[in-house]
């Protein structure tokens, strides 16, 4: 390495606690990611096994087998009485108003149960479109 390169390297110093490099979640949205592990281990993973019942030998995996539209809407239902609705939106007057990355957290806890976007409303084609057109 040259002089010039080690006064370079000695001068840049990365502060592992820089808010850029700070990977948290926000204290604000802490207990919402509590909430929602809560709502999946309680209503979501029941409601799935009950789903995939209802769902046994249909022919086409697109549609909804007798029951299984219900049960879903069910626990719909019960995420927005709860408010545990469109975390994606970034405005706070139509969804949780989360940044990127507290949204991160909340969306590997979703992908843990393949039903669970869908019962809080975060399931394609919804998250990825609504929030460009907010």
């Amino acid at each position: 390495m040259s002089e010039t390169q080690d006064k370079a390297q000695s001068s840049f110093k990365l502060n592992p606690m820089d808010e850029l490099n700070d990977l948290r979640m926000s204290a604000k949205a802490l207990p919402l990611l509590e909430h929602v592990k809560t709502f999946i281990r309680e209503t979501v993973n029941p409601m799935s096994e009950e789903f995939e019942r209802l769902g046994e030998g249909k022919a086409d995996i697109w549609s909804y087998a007798p029951g299984q539209l219900e049960c879903l809407e069910k626990a719909k239902d019960k995420a927005k009485a709860e408010g545990l609705w469109n975390f994606f939106l970034p405005n706070a007057e139509t969804g949780e108003g989360l940044s990127n990355l507290d949204y991160a957290y909340i969306a590997v806890e979703l992908g843990k149960n393949r039903m669970a976007s869908e019962t809080m409303n975060c399931a394609a084609p919804d998250t990825g479109n609504m929030e460009v057109l907010e």
